[in-house]
Protein backbone atom coordinates (compact mmCIF):
# COMPACT_ATOMS: atom_id res chain seq x y z
CA UNK A 1 0.00 0.00 0.00
CA UNK A 2 1.07 3.59 -0.78
CA UNK A 3 1.16 5.59 2.41
CA UNK A 4 2.40 9.39 3.57
CA UNK A 5 2.73 10.87 6.52
CA UNK A 6 1.35 14.60 7.75
CA UNK A 7 2.96 16.22 11.64
CA UNK A 8 4.45 19.64 11.69
CA UNK A 9 6.36 17.68 14.21
CA UNK A 10 10.05 16.11 12.40
CA UNK A 11 10.36 13.72 15.36
CA UNK A 12 7.11 11.94 14.85
CA UNK A 13 7.54 11.73 11.20
CA UNK A 14 11.10 10.13 12.36
CA UNK A 15 8.62 7.47 14.06
CA UNK A 16 6.53 6.78 11.29
CA UNK A 17 9.07 6.68 9.07
CA UNK A 18 11.02 4.14 10.98
CA UNK A 19 7.87 2.07 12.04
CA UNK A 20 7.01 2.31 8.70
CA UNK A 21 9.87 0.66 7.19
CA UNK A 22 9.41 -2.59 9.47
CA UNK A 23 6.01 -2.92 7.75
CA UNK A 24 6.78 -4.83 4.21
CA UNK A 25 3.26 -4.07 3.14
CA UNK A 26 3.28 -0.37 3.55
CA UNK A 27 5.67 2.09 1.15
CA UNK A 28 5.87 5.17 2.65
CA UNK A 29 6.45 7.78 -0.32
CA UNK A 30 6.51 10.96 1.31
CA UNK A 31 6.35 12.75 4.98
CA UNK A 32 4.66 16.45 5.36
CA UNK A 33 5.24 18.78 8.29
CA UNK A 34 2.90 21.16 6.10
CA UNK A 35 -0.88 20.05 5.39
CA UNK A 36 -1.05 21.84 2.58
CA UNK A 37 2.10 20.24 0.73
CA UNK A 38 0.60 17.47 1.27
CA UNK A 39 -2.90 18.44 -0.53
CA UNK A 40 -0.78 19.11 -3.77
CA UNK A 41 0.59 15.64 -3.31
CA UNK A 42 -2.53 14.28 -2.83
CA UNK A 43 -3.84 15.63 -6.39
CA UNK A 44 -0.98 14.62 -8.43
CA UNK A 45 -0.03 10.85 -6.96
CA UNK A 46 -2.30 8.07 -5.29
CA UNK A 47 -2.16 7.36 -1.99
CA UNK A 48 -3.87 4.44 0.22
CA UNK A 49 -3.15 5.26 3.45
CA UNK A 50 -2.02 8.39 5.41
CA UNK A 51 -0.45 8.83 8.76
CA UNK A 52 -2.20 12.12 9.81
CA UNK A 53 -1.67 14.15 13.27
CA UNK A 54 -4.39 16.41 14.97
CA UNK A 55 -2.90 19.13 16.16
CA UNK A 56 -1.29 21.36 13.52
CA UNK A 57 -0.68 24.88 12.85
CA UNK A 58 -2.93 26.64 10.06
CA UNK A 59 -5.27 23.23 9.71
CA UNK A 60 -6.43 20.88 12.04
CA UNK A 61 -5.72 17.62 10.73
CA UNK A 62 -9.51 16.96 10.99
CA UNK A 63 -10.14 20.03 8.77
CA UNK A 64 -7.83 18.88 6.52
CA UNK A 65 -9.59 15.22 6.45
CA UNK A 66 -13.12 16.95 5.62
CA UNK A 67 -11.42 18.59 3.13
CA UNK A 68 -10.70 15.94 1.07
CA UNK A 69 -13.55 14.99 -1.82
CA UNK A 70 -12.20 11.41 -1.86
CA UNK A 71 -9.95 10.54 1.02
CA UNK A 72 -7.65 7.70 1.27
CA UNK A 73 -7.54 5.54 4.52
CA UNK A 74 -6.70 7.52 6.99
CA UNK A 75 -4.96 6.53 10.62
CA UNK A 76 -4.95 9.40 12.81
CA UNK A 77 -1.65 9.94 15.05
CA UNK A 78 -1.46 12.27 17.86
CA UNK A 79 -0.51 13.24 21.65
CA UNK A 80 -4.10 13.90 22.59
CA UNK A 81 -7.44 11.74 23.38
CA UNK A 82 -10.18 14.05 22.94
CA UNK A 83 -10.54 13.81 19.20
CA UNK A 84 -11.13 10.24 18.98
CA UNK A 85 -14.99 10.27 19.07
CA UNK A 86 -14.90 13.01 16.29
CA UNK A 87 -11.66 10.85 13.88
CA UNK A 88 -14.04 7.94 14.01
CA UNK A 89 -17.19 9.90 13.09
CA UNK A 90 -14.93 10.79 10.17
CA UNK A 91 -14.48 7.14 9.47
CA UNK A 92 -10.98 7.52 10.42
CA UNK A 93 -9.81 3.54 10.10
CA UNK A 94 -7.96 3.69 13.49
CA UNK A 95 -6.50 5.72 16.21
CA UNK A 96 -2.90 5.90 17.72
CA UNK A 97 -1.84 7.37 20.83
CA UNK A 98 1.89 9.22 20.94
CA UNK A 99 4.06 7.72 21.56
CA UNK A 100 3.01 4.64 20.35
CA UNK A 101 5.18 1.34 20.09
CA UNK A 102 5.75 -0.69 16.90
CA UNK A 103 3.03 -3.60 17.80
CA UNK A 104 -0.01 -0.80 18.04
CA UNK A 105 1.25 0.89 14.67
CA UNK A 106 1.23 -2.87 12.99
CA UNK A 107 -1.99 -3.25 14.33
CA UNK A 108 -3.31 0.16 12.32
CA UNK A 109 -1.84 -1.18 9.37
CA UNK A 110 -3.19 -4.73 9.39
CA UNK A 111 -6.54 -3.02 9.55
CA UNK A 112 -5.46 -1.03 6.62
CA UNK A 113 -4.42 -3.97 4.72
CA UNK A 114 -7.81 -5.68 5.40
CA UNK A 115 -9.66 -2.72 3.86
CA UNK A 116 -7.36 -2.72 1.41
CA UNK A 117 -7.69 -6.22 0.45
CA UNK A 118 -11.45 -6.06 0.47
CA UNK A 119 -12.00 -2.91 -1.56
CA UNK A 120 -10.14 -4.13 -4.13
CA UNK A 121 -11.50 -7.82 -4.61
CA UNK A 122 -12.41 -8.43 -8.32
CA UNK A 123 -15.46 -10.26 -7.60
CA UNK A 124 -17.01 -7.32 -4.77
CA UNK A 125 -18.51 -5.66 -7.65
CA UNK A 126 -20.74 -8.67 -9.01
CA UNK A 127 -22.15 -9.90 -5.25
CA UNK A 128 -25.63 -10.34 -5.44
CA UNK A 129 -26.15 -11.17 -2.09
CA UNK A 130 -24.55 -10.84 1.63
CA UNK A 131 -25.24 -13.38 4.95
CA UNK A 132 -26.20 -11.89 7.74
CA UNK A 133 -25.43 -13.62 11.18
CA UNK A 134 -29.12 -13.46 13.35
CA UNK A 135 -28.33 -15.58 16.37
CA UNK A 136 -26.24 -19.11 15.54
CA UNK A 137 -27.94 -18.70 11.99
CA UNK A 138 -26.32 -17.19 8.82
CA UNK A 139 -29.40 -16.12 6.75
CA UNK A 140 -28.68 -14.91 3.00
CA UNK A 141 -29.87 -11.46 2.07
CA UNK A 142 -30.07 -10.90 -2.02
CA UNK A 143 -28.41 -6.70 -2.41
CA UNK A 144 -31.66 -5.92 -4.85
CA UNK A 145 -33.95 -6.27 -2.12
CA UNK A 146 -32.08 -4.08 0.37
CA UNK A 147 -33.19 -0.43 0.81
CA UNK A 148 -30.74 1.01 3.23
CA UNK A 149 -28.86 0.18 6.25
CA UNK A 150 -29.31 2.21 9.88
CA UNK A 151 -26.54 2.36 12.35
CA UNK A 152 -28.16 1.12 16.15
CA UNK A 153 -25.28 1.16 18.16
CA UNK A 154 -23.24 -1.87 17.62
CA UNK A 155 -25.75 -3.43 15.98
CA UNK A 156 -27.16 -2.68 11.89
CA UNK A 157 -30.51 -2.59 10.80
CA UNK A 158 -31.17 -3.72 7.49
CA UNK A 159 -34.15 -2.44 5.72
CA UNK A 160 -35.82 -4.13 2.98
CA UNK A 161 -38.12 -3.48 -0.23
CA UNK A 162 -40.66 -5.40 1.31
CA UNK A 163 -40.36 -3.36 4.62
CA UNK A 164 -39.00 -6.10 6.39
CA UNK A 165 -36.18 -5.14 8.98
CA UNK A 166 -33.40 -7.29 9.80
CA UNK A 167 -30.89 -6.63 12.94
CA UNK A 168 -27.55 -7.84 13.45
CA UNK A 169 -24.59 -7.58 15.62
CA UNK A 170 -22.46 -5.50 13.21
CA UNK A 171 -20.95 -1.96 12.89
CA UNK A 172 -22.05 0.10 10.04
CA UNK A 173 -18.30 0.80 9.40
CA UNK A 174 -17.97 -3.06 9.58
CA UNK A 175 -21.05 -3.77 7.48
CA UNK A 176 -19.75 -1.18 4.73
CA UNK A 177 -17.07 -3.14 3.99
CA UNK A 178 -19.56 -6.20 2.70
CA UNK A 179 -21.27 -3.88 0.31
CA UNK A 180 -20.03 -3.36 -3.17
CA UNK A 181 -19.66 0.52 -3.38
CA UNK A 182 -20.94 0.55 -6.99
CA UNK A 183 -24.51 -0.71 -5.54
CA UNK A 184 -24.45 1.69 -2.24
CA UNK A 185 -23.46 4.27 -1.29
CA UNK A 186 -22.96 6.11 2.72
CA UNK A 187 -24.47 9.48 2.85
CA UNK A 188 -24.55 9.95 6.55
CA UNK A 189 -22.58 8.52 9.96
CA UNK A 190 -25.70 6.33 10.54
CA UNK A 191 -27.10 5.50 7.09
CA UNK A 192 -25.66 3.42 4.21
CA UNK A 193 -28.30 3.54 1.19
CA UNK A 194 -28.68 1.45 -2.06
CA UNK A 195 -27.95 3.38 -5.45
CA UNK A 196 -31.06 1.86 -6.98
CA UNK A 197 -33.75 2.81 -4.78
CA UNK A 198 -33.20 6.44 -4.47
CA UNK A 199 -36.59 7.90 -5.68
CA UNK A 200 -34.89 11.61 -5.33
CA UNK A 201 -32.68 13.84 -3.62
CA UNK A 202 -31.02 17.68 -2.69
CA UNK A 203 -28.38 18.97 -0.94
CA UNK A 204 -29.00 18.05 2.72
CA UNK A 205 -31.32 14.35 1.83
CA UNK A 206 -31.99 11.78 -0.44
CA UNK A 207 -35.34 10.10 -0.15
CA UNK A 208 -35.67 5.95 -0.52
CA UNK A 209 -39.22 5.90 -1.84
CA UNK A 210 -40.99 8.08 0.66
CA UNK A 211 -37.88 7.75 3.47
CA UNK A 212 -36.07 10.63 3.94
CA UNK A 213 -32.73 10.20 4.71
CA UNK A 214 -29.71 12.93 5.73
CA UNK A 215 -26.74 13.53 3.93
CA UNK A 216 -24.38 14.49 6.55
CA UNK A 217 -21.48 17.35 6.20
CA UNK A 218 -18.90 14.88 6.33
CA UNK A 219 -20.49 12.47 3.30
CA UNK A 220 -21.63 15.92 1.18
CA UNK A 221 -18.85 14.05 -1.83
CA UNK A 222 -21.48 11.52 -1.86
CA UNK A 223 -23.85 14.22 -4.02
CA UNK A 224 -20.66 14.56 -7.08
CA UNK A 225 -21.65 9.68 -6.90
CA UNK A 226 -25.65 10.54 -6.86
CA UNK A 227 -25.73 13.12 -9.56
Amino acid sequence: MIAIAIDDEPIALDVVTAHAAKVPFIELKATFTNAFDAIVYLQQNKVDLIFLDIKMPDISGIDFLKSLNMPPMVVFTTAYSEHAVKSFELDALDYLLKPFPLSRFLKACNKALELYNLRNRKDLPESKFIFIKDGYEQIKVLLEDISYFEASGNYTQIHLSDKKTLSTRVTLNEMQLLLPPNQFIRTHRTFIIARSKISKFDRTQVWIENKSIPIGATYAHCLQDLC
